[in-house]
């Protein structure tokens, strides 16, 4: 697919509370099908770029936003005020997608916090998507990256540094162009960590709910995220073609690490066995 054949769009879309998103398309002429992504916490959707590209040359259409309080978006910054929103903000986007796809199958891919979002839309909407992939997914909260105390009692409006940039990737370069970049938010509003750690609990209560075809991918070395979330996420629930893989010595933005190829490569044979 040459880049001049792909017809780049962005916008702001309103979700279902009214709050307006940051909304940007990469389309194909008669793709193959189409991929929504759902970024992970204090990142955007510019994040995600390279893989943009790798999906749109092998003839595949890219939607993305920017989660609420996130990049572009309206809201409270890195702020939920209900675990539910993350979901229902994506239901947004698949809608526009699911309207535009003329037949062809919606997948979603999700990492991180945005691999929450995809599998709490997952189990709350069941069967309204043709696949979910995540990457590093937060399903279990395995390792208590931000403390094990819960809910965080704070007075409103409290907020935390972002300490996260240390253990996203191995490559340093990642690490400075994820500390130097605008975009990324530097504090983590309390709110915000509660009612992840809301959204996890449910998931854990009604994964058996989740039935969609899923690739679960995670790095092992994964410092922020477990990957015995991805495991046990994997082992509960009710999807009878699920597929696992736990790449060693990879860390926890597995799309940026050196190999970030071999984990595109996987990803593109999955989705091709599942386009129909």
């Amino acid at each position: 697919m040459k880049r001049e054949d792909i017809k780049k769009e962005e916008m702001m879309v309103v979700s279902g509370d009214g709050t307006r998103l940051r909304f940007r398309k990469d389309v194909v002429e008669d793709p193959r099908a189409l991929i929504v992504i759902a970024h992970g916490l204090c990142e955007h959707l510019n994040r995600y770029d390279y893989f943009t590209e790798k999906l749109n040359e092998n003839g595949y259409s890219v939607y993305r936003y920017d989660q609420r309080g996130h990049g572009k978006s309206e809201g409270k910054k890195v702020y939920f005020s209900d675990y539910n929103e993350m979901p229902e903000d994506l239901a947004a986007i698949v809608a526009i997608a699911k309207g535009e796809s003329n037949g062809k199958k919606v997948f979603l891919f999700g990492h991180s916090m945005g691999g929450e979002t995809v599998t709490l839309y997952g189990t709350k909407y069941p069967g309204t998507v043709d696949g979910i992939i995540t990457s590093g997914a937060l399903t279990h909260y395995n390792h208590p990256v931000m403390g094990d105390t819960f809910p965080i009692e704070a007075p409103e409006g409290t907020y935390v540094p972002n300490e996260l940039g240390d253990g996203v990737c191995s490559d340093i370069g990642v690490i400075e162009a994820y500390a130097n970049d605008p975009l990324v938010e530097k504090q983590i509003s309390t709110g915000l960590i509660n009612q992840i750690y809301a959204g996890v609990q449910w998931l854990k209560e009604h994964k058996n709910n989740f039935s969609d075809p899923v690739l679960i991918l995670h790095g092992a070395d994964d410092g922020l995220v477990s990957a015995k979330d991805s495991l046990d996420f994997y082992e509960g629930i009710g999807s009878k073609d699920k597929s696992l893989r736990v790449y060693a010595n990879l860390y926890h933005e597995i799309l940026n690490e050196p190999s970030k190829n071999e984990i595109i490569a996987d990803i593109l044979l999955w989705l091709g066995k599942h386009k129909g």
